[in-house]
């Protein structure tokens, strides 16, 4: 058995482990720039970020990911959105109140490949609770935003700190009526690497991390708290309420949702590594990596770079995200120049717990 794939015998593909992408597609698609003839490879995860893709109107976008329980997740969204008016879309999945998502289901599933559709047969109760609540990840941050930042933060305050201020005001408030001692110990506890692992995360994705994971986590939230780019953050209003409230992500605004509704059929499901999408379309253009890296040990990351540039065409993009550990394609192979970071990611990224997002374009 290859490594690659003993590694990954460690971690259970049996459920729902995201229910949205946490990685910022605005950051994405400024990173890709895709175009319309580019062909771009896109890690699933729960989908988000392949719709968002598809706002930019390229020629195809493959969505490949390991976990079929993910792919069954963006297989079910993508017909949603395909069969549904956009309200009625927010409904279904859970953005909005309803008391009819098991019905709504039941108008749309044999839309579903045999294998989606049976999945979710069995998922009855996910359904009507609204599966964009339903991951792992989700509940863990849900369990912090309503059972453990009460402790920290009374209501008033956390609704302060989304109100519309200055810059000045927003680090005035973060310094002195955020950051307090019990946020820095709760937070400390909560997201520490074995709580993390155990509640949110599998252990073996944090294999390779050898950082302090609260502590770097806390780093980049604090920078991103005290900006301005916090009062509009879906993700972070998750993080602190455990539900989108009146945020919605990307894919499902209403100014890109009609775009992307219409673009798709230039979505392709792949179940397996990203290079192995090659087999059946060729090389790409494009590729929005997720944060695949953090889970390979160095020679691992070296392999899968190597082999990701055997399926690129020249002058393609990859983006991708560091969260804790510090993985730079162009360190094991230099036909990748790093895109220099002009768009101030680090404060903007709504995806702010976030070590480094990067760039990179293939030379030759």
């Amino acid at each position: 058995m290859h490594k690659k794939e003993a590694h990954l015998n460690e971690v259970d593909h049996g459920y729902i482990r995201y229910a949205n992408v946490w990685e910022d597609p605005f950051l994405l698609l400024e990173g890709l720039s895709p175009k319309r003839t580019d062909k771009v490879l896109s890690i699933a995860s729960a989908g988000d970020n392949s719709f968002a893709l598809l706002s930019a109107n390229p020629n195809l976008v493959v969505a490949v990911d390991l976990n079929k329980t993910q792919l069954y997740l963006t297989e079910l969204k993508s017909i949603a959105i395909q069969e549904l008016e956009q309200e009625d879309y927010l409904k279904f999945v859970g953005f909005r109140p309803s008391s009819n998502r098991v019905k709504v289901y039941q108008g749309i599933k044999n839309s579903l490949s045999s294998e989606a559709r049976a999945y979710w047969n069995g998922k009855m109760e996910e359904l009507e609770k609204g599966i964009i609540y339903q991951g792992k990840f989700e509940k863990y941050l849900a369990t912090f935003a309503k059972k453990v930042l009460p402790f920290i933060h009374s209501k008033k305050n956390i609704e302060r700190l989304f109100q519309e201020k200055n810059a000045s005001d927003q680090q005035i408030f973060f310094d002195d009526q955020w950051n307090s001692f019990r946020w820095k110990t709760f937070f400390n506890i909560f997201f520490c690497k074995r709580i993390m692992g155990f509640f949110g995360r599998d252990p073996a994705f944090l294999k390779q991390v050898e950082k302090n994971v609260s502590k770097t986590i806390k780093g980049s939230a604090d920078l991103h708290l005290a900006s301005i780019y916090s009062q509009k953050n879906p993700m972070l209003y998750y993080c602190l309420h455990g539900d989108f409230g009146d945020y919605l992500p990307f894919y499902a605004k209403e100014e890109n949702y009609k775009t992307i509704r219409s673009n798709l059929g230039n979505l392709k499901l792949q179940l397996g590594y990203a290079q192995d999408a090659t087999k059946t379309y060729g090389n790409f253009d494009a590729f929005n990596l997720s944060n695949i890296f953090e889970y390979m040990d160095q020679k691992i990351f070296a392999d899968t770079t190597h082999s990701l540039k055997s399926i690129a065409n020249p002058g393609a993009r990859m983006s991708y995200w560091n969260l804790m550990v510090k993985r730079e394609i162009s360190e094991v192979d230099p036909d990748f120049k790093q895109i220099e970071d002009t768009f101030q990611w680090k404060e903007r990224d709504q995806g702010f717990f976030y070590m480094k997002f990067l760039t990179y374009k293939l030379q030759k």
